[in-house]
């Protein structure tokens, strides 16, 4: 990082300033000021940037001191109206889409049943497609005013290339989606790892609104994990987002080594039930977690023993997250968590037995369960994230992208 470039650290400072603004406003500059720790001269010019790009606007405050009106107070505060973004979270049985406005307040959502089993590329852009261009509509919008789209996914995605190199909704390797939905739409397209996109809409508008640092575990039909570190997502190479599924780990009574995805996946707490067919039918029409608790309430053997199974593996990895990153918070979130309290018992149970002396009482574990819909806001909100610190002009914000970890502007009109 090239913490010395000029236009680098204007587009740093100009993110925290609308990000400041987004969170606490609407705010003078002064208060900008102190909230960002940043110089007035700064912040005055940021401001006026922003003020010629349509990004904020002022609203004037009658100040009355002693009785008597004085001079009204100047106060910021974003403009709902300078661009709209689309989220959306595409599960196994499930799309989920958002349309918000600049401020990440929803104007409209939608919800598709569909049923994914790695599906060939084109056939999930497809789908994508339909539900974005039906989202839009529904919010009174024009595709040609969306300025931008992330879709999030589980599997291992490169962020700053679009590129899905695995995922189980997809059939191919290396999927490009992000070129695909651009081909579609002619929307400036992100493409990331759904567990980053509800740790992000629970960073904005959720449970970890006061952490700048957690880690969040997803539990669905794949396992994934978010590190929120100093309010900023952790990514590797090429943008790449932990996939904890991939977990290697010891398999249960002394096999060899295994998965985490194989001992603690949605699907495979179903396979250990002799019914788990009739279970996974369930599963599509979005009653499988119900019907599942029901099995294990009435004492099925197989299902309890694939739950505890689970939950001994997700203490131990949680346990191992903890001892690598010493996050004060691990948020659990995902429709797994309503399997039943079997597999919380034993992960709260095997993380307490796994986590040495030293970093006991480290990190506090909670659990949320956050609808589609906050899934897919997160998503929107990742896009508004890089609205907020990209350079814009009067005709809109310049678009980058990276290709072979080589970071590239292009011209931003739209």
């Amino acid at each position: 990082m090239k913490t010395a470039d000029p236009e680098l650290m204007r587009a740093i400072n100009r993110f925290h300033v609308l990000d400041t603004i987004r969170r606490y406003g609407p705010l003078a500059r002064v208060e900008i000021c102190e909230r960002t720790e940043l110089s007035a001269t700064t912040v005055s010019a940021i401001t006026a940037s922003l003020l010629d790009d349509g990004l904020i606007e002022s609203q004037n405050l009658g100040d009355v001191r002693n009785g008597a009106r004085g001079r009204p107070r100047v106060m910021l505060a974003l403009r709902a109206q300078a661009a709209f973004v689309v989220g959306v979270k595409v599960s196994r049985y499930r799309i989920h889409l958002a349309v918000t406005d600049f401020q990440g307040d929803v104007l409209a959502d939608l919800g598709l049943p569909v049923r994914l089993s790695r599906e060939p590329l084109n056939v999930l852009a497809y789908l994508i497609e339909d539900g974005v261009r039906s989202c839009v509509s529904k919010a009174g919008l024009t595709i040609g005013q969306i300025t931008s789209l992330c879709v999030a996914l589980p599997g291992v995605v490169e962020y700053g290339t679009g590129r899905v190199r695995a995922s189980p909704l997809i059939d191919e390797l290396d999927a490009q989606l992000s070129d695909a939905m651009v081909e579609r739409l002619g929307v400036p397209t992100y493409v990331e790892n759904d567990a980053n996109a509800v740790a992000q809409a629970e960073y904005w508008f959720g449970d970890a609104r006061e952490f700048e640092d957690f880690a969040l575990v997803s539990l669905e039909n794949a396992i994934g994990l978010a590190v929120m570190h100093e309010g900023q997502l952790f990514r590797g190479a090429l943008g790449l987002s932990p996939n904890l599924g991939d977990l290697v780990m010891s398999g249960p009574n002394g096999a060899g080594p295994t998965r985490l995805s194989e001992l603690a996946e949605q699907d495979a707490i179903i396979s250990g039930s002799a019914d788990a067919d009739c279970l996974r039918e369930s599963a599509r029409n979005g009653k499988g977690a119900a019907k599942v608790a029901e099995r294990i309430a009435r004492g099925d053997g197989g299902l309890l023993s694939s739950a505890n199974e689970a939950g001994a593996a997700l203490g131990v990895a949680i346990a191992n997250i903890v001892t690598m990153l010493a996050p004060p918070r691990i948020l659990l979130v995902g429709s797994t968590l309503a399997l039943g309290n079997e597999v919380l018992e034993k992960l709260h149970a095997t993380f307490e037995s796994a986590i040495s002396p030293a970093m006991r009482g480290v990190a506090e574990i909670t659990v949320h369960m956050p609808g589609d819909d906050v899934w897919a806001r997160g998503a929107a909100a990742l896009a508004l994230r890089e609205l907020y610190g990209a350079p814009w002009s009067t005709t809109g914000p310049a678009r980058h992208s990276i290709r072979n970890g080589i970071q590239g502007e292009t011209d931003g009109k739209h």
